[in-house]
C-alpha cells in the first residue's frame, strides 16, 4: 500500500517541477512575443501593404492610397466621407451598404477597394440630390418607403439596379418563363429585393414605390 506521506511528497514535487517548466517557457517566449508585437506595428505603418487605387465615384475621379484590407464600404465612408452608404451587419446580409459598380449592385462591405481599379462607382449621393431627386428617391418619399431611413440608401440603389436587371432580361428565381422577357410583378420585385432588409417593415411601401417607377419607364 502506498504511503500517504510519499504520495504527498510526490504531488509537491510534481507541482514544483510544473511551475519551473512554465516559468522557463515564459522566459523563452517573451522575446518572441515582443518581436511579434513589433512586426504588427511594422505591418500597420509599412507602405508595402498599401495600394494606390483609382476609380470614378459619382462622376468624379478619385485616387486613394489604402491599406489592402480596406473594404470599398470603408473607403467610401472613411476616406471619401460619403456616409450615405450605411454599414449595417458588415457581413453582406442586410444590404444597407449596396452601391452600384458599373451599373450593377454590390454589397460594398464584401469587396475590397483595391479590386475596383478603373471602375465606375455610384452611391446614393450620386443618384440624386435635394431638389433634383432620382425618380426612385422621389417614389420612396411619395409612398413613405422608409421609417428610420437607415437601410433606405441601399434599398434605393438596389431597386434601381433591379429594374435594370429586368429590363436587360436577367432572370431571377421568381421568373416564370426563362424564354420570355422578364415581367414586372410583385413576386419578381420581392425576389430581387430579398437581399435588402428593412427592420422597420416598410416592405409594402417599398414595393409600391418600385412598381410606380417601373411602370413609368419607357
Amino acid at each position: 500500500m502506498t504511503n500517504p506521506v510519499q504520495m504527498e511528497l510526490s504531488r509537491r514535487d510534481l507541482l514544483i517541477s510544473s511551475a519551473a517548466t512554465i516559468a522557463a517557457s515564459g522566459t523563452v517566449a517573451s522575446p518572441i512575443a515582443a518581436q511579434s508585437m513589433g512586426n504588427d506595428m511594422d505591418y500597420r505603418t509599412s507602405t508595402n501593404y498599401k495600394t494606390q487605387v483609382s476609380f470614378t465615384v459619382n462622376g468624379e475621379k478619385q485616387q486613394l492610397n489604402v491599406d489592402n484590407r480596406t473594404t470599398l464600404l470603408d473607403a467610401l465612408r472613411e476616406h471619401l466621407h460619403l456616409t450615405g452608404t450605411k454599414k449595417g451587419c458588415d457581413h453582406g446580409q442586410c444590404g444597407a451598404c449596396t452601391v452600384l459598380i458599373d451599373g450593377r449592385r454590390i454589397n460594398a462591405c464584401l469587396t475590397l477597394a483595391v479590386m475596383h481599379e478603373g471602375d465606375n462607382v455610384t452611391t446614393i449621393e450620386g443618384l440624386g440630390a435635394p431638389g433634383d431627386l432620382h425618380p426612385m428617391q422621389a417614389a420612396f418619399v411619395k409612398h413613405d418607403g422608409f421609417q428610420c431611413g437607415y437601410c433606405t440608401p441601399g434599398q434605393i440603389c438596389s431597386a434601381v439596379a433591379a429594374l435594370e436587371e429586368i429590363k436587360t432580361n436577367i432572370p431571377s428565381h421568381a421568373t416564370t418563363d426563362l424564354m420570355q422577357q422578364a415581367e414586372i410583378s410583385d413576386a419578381e420585385i420581392r425576389e430581387r429585393m430579398s437581399g435588402n432588409l428593412c427592420r422597420c417593415g416598410a416592405y409594402s411601401n417599398i414595393l409600391d414605390a418600385i412598381v410606380e417607377v417601373a411602370e413609368a419607364r419607357p
